[in-house]
């Protein structure tokens, strides 16, 4: 089903500030947790955002800095407070409530979304609902469009709810911009530069053309891996949840994360698109494949190589049918911990997720 577009709602502008409110008290929490390269890259796409700003709009180093310092004096004053009720005309909505609220938010041709980002990270946002479709699974597909409220971190997809697979078109685009920013400083060999010119993007202007075309063509990837997460889940939870809000440690929660992530991908994400021959979609997801995913299976970017080298994604598949029966079992693993010594087992699932028999080397 298609939105017509948002349509004049009494007390938007209140629910807008409100839900602005929130992101950056969430901000004000968690925005330490960056690395600063990545808070500087960011920040500055967020001052765009703000200010309306064409992507590569040049920018005025004093003004920014000056948005800066308020930005985070404001977060001081912040941090310590609690998140706020969301009104909506005479209505009040729990902020954590993201269902109640787009009952309401939907005819009206928009959506509101919290997702846990990590450990007890929240990221609010407010946004024009462009479409909704029914998926595999008993799923929901919502697409977002022009987004009213946004905190800094902006994730493109996520599963909320347990059956709703939100799909953020603009920040996904902001996404691939702030890749393709970084790609023209020195044009490096890579599955980015692959996409760029796969699609002859050689310039600023030509990407920036292209966006609302790649954004169509490589949404449909980040859907494939939220419906690899809720496949995922339906083995792993509710352990799986209960354990991830028993961590303190940022670190072990990125571990068990890319676990989980690896399961979603190399069972659904990667065979998928290979079944597809959707060239784009594998240098898209190369793209971001980094961390501590990367660091837990490394020869999988040689699969790739092979895959472009003409094998027809043959190592591509053996790797990922061997990697999901590897990561299957660490995340057993996991569970096994967390049961067992619940809150205390955070020591023991670092160790397991930083040992090297958690790297797998299995067939590539």
């Amino acid at each position: 089903m298609t939105s017509a577009g948002p349509v004049a709602v009494e007390g938007l502008d209140a629910l807008v500030k409100a839900v602005q409110v929130n992101c950056h008290i969430a901000d004000a929490r968690h925005a330490a947790d960056l690395s600063l390269c990545i808070y500087l890259l960011q920040m500055r796409e967020f001052y765009r955002w703000e200010r309306g700003l064409a992507f590569g709009t040049s920018l005025d180093r004093q003004s920014v800095g000056r948005w800066l310092s308020r930005r985070e004096a404001l977060w001081s004053e912040l941090e310590a407070c609690a998140f706020v009720v969301l009104p909506l005309g005479a209505r009040r909505f729990d902020p954590l409530d993201a269902q109640a609220l787009n009952r309401v938010l939907a005819p009206l041709g928009l959506v509101y979304g919290v997702g846990l980002a990590s450990l007890e990270r929240p990221a609010f946002f407010l946004a024009e609902l462009d479409r909704r479709q029914p998926l595999d699974d008993g799923l929901v597909l919502q697409v977002c469009g022009r987004e009213l409220a946004r905190g800094l971190f902006a994730p493109p997809a996520a599963l909320v709810g347990g059956q709703t697979i939100v799909l953020r078109r603009e920040s996904l685009a902001r996404w691939l911009w702030e890749k393709f920013e970084a790609f023209s400083l020195r044009r490096a060999e890579g599955p980015f530069k692959a996409l760029v010119e796969a699609h002859g993007l050689h310039d600023q202007a030509a990407f920036v053309a292209a966006l609302p075309r790649l954004v169509d063509e490589l949404g449909p990837t980040l859907v494939l891996h939220e419906l690899g997460e809720y496949r995922a889940s339906q083995a792993l939870e509710p352990g799986w949840a209960a354990m991830r809000l028993a961590l303190a440690q940022r670190r072990t929660d990125l571990l068990v994360r890319a676990v989980r992530d690896h399961i979603a991908d190399l069972e659904v994400t990667l065979p998928t698109l290979l079944d597809r021959g959707d060239a784009a979609a594998l240098h898209f997801w190369f793209a971001a494949y980094e961390g501590h995913r990367e660091r837990l299976f490394p020869s999988l970017a040689g699969t790739y190589a092979a895959w472009r080298g003409g094998d027809e994604g043959l190592a591509l598949r053996r790797a990922a049918r061997s990697g999901a029966r590897h990561f299957r079992g660490l995340a057993e693993q996991v569970l096994g911990l967390h049961a067992a010594h619940g809150r205390a087992a955070e020591a023991g699932i670092e160790r397991l997720l930083m040992a090297p028999e958690s790297v797998h080397t299995g067939p590539a």
